[in-house]
């Protein structure tokens, strides 16, 4: 059930960190239940559109937030540092709107998709395992066209109110093209298969999202390309994408940081101060990689390049592996405690690795990046 967001009237005089600090202190008594039977918190998404934090990136002008990239980026941090799931789920929605925000920088028309934003939707993505071959299929018929997919993982999908995918046209008269299209989870056809079962992050509820004979009308379908062309559209989705993704990791970080400290406070052995200083380093450059994600992405005014996407890439894999590092260290900084399941840390261990499966993972990253380097295109 969708619950309409709040009307946002001042937005400088919100301190959106503290609505989302109050938001994840709420949430974090769970966190550990979750993490254990694998349930995602509907309610965490009531209250992300309760505080306004599901529409905090929507422009002033369209009734939303109107906070920067950046600030957005910190608002999926803060979250990240109290319930780990619930962050990563919800980067899901954020890119998708800031990949809208993008377009209505360069001046194209993105209010449709505001509007319903504000009026509380949850957008899920399909992205990930899209790609650009994307898979499914489509078949016209009058007014559209019928397709069927299976699509996973689609995090935060029980949650979620607008499907935003696309599906393989392979009989297109001018050869095979994918379809972009936001298709409503209560469309008929569509269904919701429970196959989320992971070593962490166990608590997103990223399942198969199932498309039987649904029908997508013309009006849903916002691009029709080519099915093995690099889309200059994935540019745009990357560098608004990638920065507040990895926010939300750097929140994960941030906690398994502040619990090791806590936990090895007064303790001045060699080993653990050496252990203490190596989490610090990591974390540190953990954190001035995201922060040269969003300083990069000009507060997404960025310009649609495949060299913008191969360094936004370059320094996500980079970022990604100083985050797993951070809470490694935090984990022998604080010794054998930290390997029980009776501490917090090795969740968060398990969580952060999911970092490193994003787009790009590293072997792809580094394809893509020596391919625009050298002045071709970033898929073969």
């Amino acid at each position: 059930m969708t619950t309409t967001a709040p009307a946002v009237t001042d937005t400088t005089a919100i301190d959106w960190i503290a609505r989302a600090r109050r938001v994840g202190e709420t949430l974090r008594p769970g966190v550990a239940s979750r993490d254990r039977s694998g349930e995602i918190s509907l309610a965490a998404f009531d209250l992300l559109r309760e505080s306004g934090l599901s529409a905090a990136l929507v422009p002033a002008e369209f009734g939303g937030g109107g906070v920067t990239h950046r600030e957005m980026g910190e608002i999926l941090r803060e979250l990240g540092r109290h319930d780990p799931s619930t962050a990563v789920a919800f980067a899901m929605h954020t890119h998708l709107v800031a990949a809208q925000v993008w377009r209505h920088n360069h001046g194209i028309d993105a209010a449709p998709l505001f509007a319903k934003v504000v009026a509380g939707a949850i957008l899920v993505s399909t992205g990930a395992s899209d790609w650009v071959g994307s898979n499914g299929r489509a078949e016209r018929v009058d007014g559209g066209y019928r397709v069927h997919a299976r699509k996973a993982p689609a995090s935060g999908c029980e949650a979620g109110t607008v499907l935003v995918t696309s599906v393989r046209w392979d009989d297109a008269p001018d050869g095979p093209q994918v379809l972009h299209c936001a298709i409503p989870f209560a469309a008929h056809g569509v269904r919701i298969e429970r196959t989320w079962d992971t070593l962490g992050l166990r608590a997103t509820g990223s399942h198969t999202v199932v498309l039987e004979d649904v029908f997508v009308p013309d009006a849903a379908v916002s691009l029709t390309r080519p099915a093995t062309v690099w889309p200059p559209l994935l540019n745009v989705v990357l560098g608004a994408a990638m920065p507040l993704v990895m926010a939300a990791y750097l929140g994960i970080a941030d906690g398994a940081v502040d619990l090791a400290t806590t936990l090895a406070a007064g303790r001045a052995d060699a080993p653990t101060v050496q252990m203490a200083g190596e989490m610090a380093t990591a974390h540190t450059t953990a954190g001035d990689l995201v922060d040269a994600m969003f300083a990069a992405s000009e507060n997404l005014r960025f310009a649609n390049t495949d060299q913008h996407a191969s360094r936004t890439l370059s320094r996500k894999t980079a970022a990604a592996d100083a985050l797993v590092r951070t809470v490694r260290s935090a984990i022998e900084t604080v010794g054998g405690l930290g390997y029980s399941r009776t501490c917090e840390l090795e969740m968060r261990y398990r969580d952060v690795h999911g970092c490193l499966f994003h787009p790009l993972p590293r072997a792809k990253q580094t394809h893509f990046t020596g391919r625009v380097l050298l002045g071709r295109s970033p898929i073969a």
